[in-house]
């Protein structure tokens, strides 16, 4: 049998407060690093380190998302972008 067409509309972007997302997931990936430390030798003796080491690369690739999100809002209030609109 072939596959089923469906003709529903796609929905709407949602375009929330996406500044306040990506900081509060920052802020809790390092909330939970710290949380960690003082458990570092059980961590070690369990084989969960790398509990430890994600918590620690979702802080920094947050850190990477602020970044990147505060220059896409900066380019958008300029105009630029491709989710900006035109002047045509």
């Amino acid at each position: 049998m072939g596959k089923k067409a469906y003709s529903h509309p796609a929905p709407e972007p949602f375009e929330g407060d996406i500044m306040a997302v990506t900081v509060g997931g920052t802020v809790l990936w390092f909330v939970l690093f710290l949380v960690q430390l003082p458990f570092v030798g059980w961590l070690d003796d369990h084989d969960r380190m790398w509990w430890l080491w994600t918590c620690l690369a979702g802080a920094g690739l947050g850190v990477l998302g602020i970044w990147y999100v505060r220059r896409r809002a900066a380019a958008l209030a300029r105009g630029g972008g491709a989710d900006a609109p035109s002047n045509t």
